[in-house]
């Protein structure tokens, strides 16, 4: 009877997804110095927290909106498109591009922000190398590429890695090289219309990343509260 009650508790567990749960102690009369395996199982369980997610968790950091947390999705160089999945906060394979061209930057978004696009802010952020989609790093915005993606406003944020010495030192968009910027205003959407406008510098992009937190404050946190 006492391993029924276990392995109730264990599908309870896994199907409400509940905060920790107390469950008496119980005395083994055991020569082994471990509890079974299905008792070390459900205490693992009722320990466990529930899983962050990474647009609402994640703390954008206490330099925003020059200094923040960025979420990579896509990878630097990157056939395939990443992206956040909003209900379980994973990132989901969207498509494989259907030409050759790749992605030239890490691509991600900062937490807790939201756009008129119902999503977090889109950021390009330069740097060295590419990362594991998923992870996240700091980035300092250094200007704002204004798009229009079949109608709809999708501005882009231009960062660079600010723990990458090859980048960190770079302040403002007109810093960049005219190749870089070249690369950056190439992008290619199969059935898709895209309007990119000039760039726009450093403090244009502040400016859309504060408009953007105050937004998910409005919507997001009063959606919570109620």
């Amino acid at each position: 009877m006492v391993r029924e009650r276990e392995c109730v508790n264990i599908q309870l567990c896994f199907e409400n997804m509940v905060p920790p749960i107390d469950t008496p102690e119980k005395t083994f009369h055991s020569s082994h110095s471990h509890p079974p395996l299905n008792e070390r199982i459900l205490s693992s369980m009722t320990r466990r927290s529930v899983a962050a997610h990474p647009w609402h968790d994640l703390e954008m950091g206490p330099g925003a909106p020059k200094l923040f947390n960025c979420v990579i999705e896509i990878p630097r160089g990157s056939k395939v498109k990443y992206e956040l999945d909003k209900k379980t906060g994973l990132i989901m394979v969207d498509r494989v591009l259907y030409s050759s061209v790749v992605y030239p930057h890490n691509y991600g978004f900062i937490p807790r922000t939201l756009c008129e696009d119902n999503d977090p802010m889109d950021v390009l952020v330069i740097m060295q190398e590419p990362v594991i989609p998923g992870c996240f790093l700091r980035a300092k915005a250094i200007g704002l590429m204004p798009m229009i993606d079949q109608g709809e406003k999708d501005d882009k944020i231009i960062a660079v890695c600010a723990d990458d010495p090859e980048y960190r030192h770079f302040n403002d968009i007109k810093e960049l090289p005219p190749h870089r910027l070249a690369e950056i205003r190439h992008k290619k959407n199969e059935n898709k219309k895209v309007d990119v406008d000039d760039f726009l510098p450093a403090a244009s992009a502040h400016e859309a990343i504060q408009h953007s937190i105050d937004l998910y404050a409005d919507y997001i946190v009063e959606t919570l509260r109620r």
